[in-house]
């Protein structure tokens, strides 16, 4: 049964995958912005609730490391793993302008983690902060993509329903999105639960299960939205998941959690901060050449191999 379960899982990642990189790009024609700025918000957003719940219940149960934890690794694990398998099987282009725009945020919500690493802790205000941030970044990306975006004239548009008809196809659009999110979700959730099972029926020691299965757990959604959006040649959908992750992971995971119960930063967490604080570096450097090669994507992978083995040997 539990091979089963691990096979449905799988099956629900991929098919959800696929509805929500197809409902993704309808939104994107529908609201008439490109795929890059829904793969910012809507869905990188949506593939960042596991981080969300998991800081959340960690916060409430006193258990900061886990919350500081779950965000800077998932951090890197979305740049070196997730970006990484999807630049390797197809290049991925990075436009500029929108790259000039998303690096300044990524590298303002990276600061913040540093900052709070060096303060050692996230209150009330600072959360509140960290939500307004967001909230702004999320409305100036769409300002400045609407803008970008060449006008459709007034005359292309003849029938008198077509407007209803447009309202309606936006919200089929939202919907299918909505649905591939959580399709994706379920997904991960019947994968990583019934994988730790097996893992602890195998014997395999629960060290190990944490580094891999259950670290990765989180990730999936993104991994496997960013692979099938690099597979039907939306890159920019990749690229955009991938940092309105890491953004959302930054300002809003921490900032909620913030809101509700204030977030010590534990000192043992430090040498992840670095690490992800190079690993932001390096793909803002590959970013700003304007393509994350499938070289950088087989560069992050292997990177990814040697951070998971550092895990494991620093356990």
């Amino acid at each position: 049964m539990i091979y089963i379960l691990i096979l449905l899982g799988f099956l629900l990642l991929i098919y959800g995958g696929n509805v929500l990189v197809d409902g993704a790009v309808a939104v994107a024609k529908r609201m008439k912005v490109s795929p890059l700025l829904i793969g910012l918000t809507l869905v990188g957003f949506g593939t960042s609730t596991p981080e969300l719940m998991t800081s959340l219940f960690a916060a409430s149960m006193d258990a900061e490391g886990i919350a500081v934890g779950n965000v800077v690794g998932s951090n890197i694990a979305n740049i070196l793993l997730v970006l990484g398998v999807a630049a390797a099987m197809c290049a991925i282009p990075v436009n500029k302008t929108s790259f000039k725009r998303d690096s300044k945020f990524l590298m303002l919500a990276t600061g913040v983690l540093v900052l709070a690493l060096l303060w050692g802790r996230i209150g009330f205000i600072l959360g509140a902060l960290m939500c307004a941030t967001l909230g702004y970044y999320v409305y100036y990306s769409y300002k400045t993509e609407k803008k970008s975006t060449p006008a459709v004239e007034e005359k292309e548009v003849t029938h008198p329903h077509q407007k209803k008809n447009d309202y309606r196809d936006l919200a089929l659009s939202i919907a299918k999105t909505i649905i591939g999110i959580i399709l994706t979700l379920a997904g991960a959730r019947i994968l990583v639960t019934n994988s730790v099972v097996l893992a602890e029926r195998l014997g395999v020691s629960e060290t190990i299960i944490g580094l891999t299965i259950v670290a990765l757990g989180t990730s999936l959604p993104e991994l496997a939205t960013s692979i099938i959006a690099s597979l039907k040649k939306h890159g920019d959908l990749a690229w955009g998941n991938v940092i309105g992750s890491n953004i959302y992971n930054a300002l809003f995971i921490l900032g909620v959690t913030a809101l509700f119960v204030p977030v010590k930063v534990p000192k043992n967490v430090t040498p992840d901060v670095a690490i992800m604080v190079g690993v932001t570096a390096l793909v803002l450097y590959f970013g700003h050449k304007g393509k994350i090669t499938r070289f950088a994507g087989y560069l992050f992978c292997a990177l990814y191999i040697l951070y998971v083995g550092y895990l494991a040997i620093s356990a």
